[in-house]
């Protein structure tokens, strides 16, 4: 599942951080999406979105010649 809330659709009943004005410049949803559906497929119940996420910002952080964690 994805245990990150800014990545919870939202629903008919419920609203989402996901399009909530302040997360308004947040981006890649769709490949953070991708991601996971590769991920599920080759390894089920694995990987969290929170992780994909977490892996994606070290990785960033370390292409922009930022310290690495």
């Amino acid at each position: 599942g994805c245990d990150a809330s800014l990545l919870i659709d939202p629903t008919n009943k419920t609203a989402s951080e996901k399009n909530d004005g302040a997360n308004a410049s947040v981006r890649g949803f769709d490949i953070i999406d991708e991601v996971k559906e590769a991920l599920e497929a080759a390894c089920p119940s694995t990987v969290s979105c929170a992780d994909i996420i977490a892996l994606a910002t070290r990785d960033a952080v370390a292409l922009s010649g930022g310290p690495k964690y």
